[in-house]
């Protein structure tokens, strides 16, 4: 798939590496060409110099196929622009915006714009956001054949006992996030939306999980 990632620091850069590593298409964007000094030497991907939030600069990316749009650069009023350019005026529906103040934050995650602010920030939290699947592990256990990661689950679980989720996947639901607030299932909990579900499975079957939750529960 068609990754746009708008700013070229080192998160930006560390987010170009990570996605072509995974066997995706990268452009990254950035008004310095020094900038793009910071990908990585190995890296394929389309650099792009140019504003941002500019309608031609983002054409010249591949906005228009692409499939997630990530704006990480230094200014948060860059950022809130381009994310919505990339939502409203060419419809990408995965975007995610690193924002510094927490205040503007709050406002843009209700207007359905994922956010990051920087004490937070991670690459791998805007990857959850970005990726169809989106499980990134959080731990392996020392003999690494078990991990524990955020697992991506369609729509059509909702309402589902996180239990049936538990027998589905041959795993252990170790926590879920909810509203901010990690809680530890029960066998009454079920599963809401906006909830990040973190499971604990055999490491080998994690890629096949991925896919599997990532389609609605099968039908009795």
């Amino acid at each position: 798939m068609h990754f746009v990632i708008m700013g070229c620091g080192r998160v930006g850069a560390t987010l170009a590496t990570s996605l072509e590593r995974r066997g995706h298409e990268v452009a990254v964007i950035d008004q310095d060409e020094l900038a793009f000094r910071r990908l990585a030497p190995e890296f394929q991907g389309h650099r792009v110099k140019g504003v941002g939030f500019d309608r031609d600069v983002m054409r010249r990316a591949g906005v228009e196929k692409a499939y997630a749009f990530a704006a990480v650069s230094s200014g948060d009023n860059s950022n809130i622009i381009a994310a919505r350019v990339a939502r409203e005026t060419f419809g990408v529906q995965r975007v995610v915006a690193r924002i510094y103040d927490p205040g503007r934050a709050e406002i843009f995650e209700r207007l359905g714009i994922p956010t990051v602010a920087t004490v937070r920030w991670a690459a791998d939290q805007t990857l959850h956001h970005l990726l169809p699947q989106g499980a990134t592990p959080d731990y392996f256990d020392p003999t690494g054949r078990l991990v524990l990661a955020q697992i991506h689950l369609d729509d059509g679980w909702i309402g589902h006992r996180l239990t049936e989720i538990e027998a589905f996947a041959q795993g252990r639901v170790a926590f879920v996030t909810r509203l901010g607030d990690a809680q530890i299932p029960t066998e009454q909990s079920v599963y809401q939306e906006g909830d990040e579900v973190h499971l604990v499975v055999p490491r080998d079957r994690l890629p096949e999980l991925e896919h599997r939750l990532d389609a609605p529960p099968p039908q009795d």
